[in-house]
């Protein structure tokens, strides 16, 4: 019993340091203060904390718990619950992916030395579209499965 309590203790601190890691990360990024710059929605700060801490409950409960998003719903509305639940997913490692690399100046690196002087934002747009085709094939075809 005593070595469950301190395993406990032991995961449930070192959940504490990785989770400090990631808001250090955010905020040494500049991710938050970024979307809210970009979407005019500072009057909503304590929304995007809230919604911040609540997928991170959300994914601490998914990932320890080896919990199943369609075993909450089957049918028609589990998938539109998968859907959505990917849909979300893809728009939060998206927005982290951008936000580095605008961070560390990737797409004018690029383009400066690819020597490409206009149609930058076509660039950034064929990138989401190669990201979502592979997504969207890599679900469909349900790849890495075996």
């Amino acid at each position: 019993m005593a070595a469950h309590i301190f395993l406990g203790i032991v995961g449930f601190s070192s959940g504490f340091l990785v989770a400090g890691g990631v808001v250090a990360l955010m905020i040494g990024l500049g991710v938050i203060t970024r979307f809210i710059g970009i979407t005019h929605t500072a009057r909503h700060a304590e929304l995007y904390e809230d919604a911040i801490l609540a997928g991170t409950i959300a994914g601490t409960v998914l990932t320890v718990f080896d919990v199943k998003p369609h075993v909450f719903v089957s049918g028609i509305a589990g998938a539109a619950v998968l859907i959505l639940f990917g849909l979300f997913m893809g728009m939060f490692v998206g927005g982290w992916i951008m936000a580095l690399a605008e961070v560390v100046n990737v797409f004018p690196v690029f383009c400066r030395r690819m020597g490409i002087v206009k149609g930058m934002s076509w660039l950034v747009i064929a990138l989401a579209l190669g990201k979502t085709a592979g997504c969207l094939m890599h679900f469909y075809l349900r790849w890495g499965q075996g």
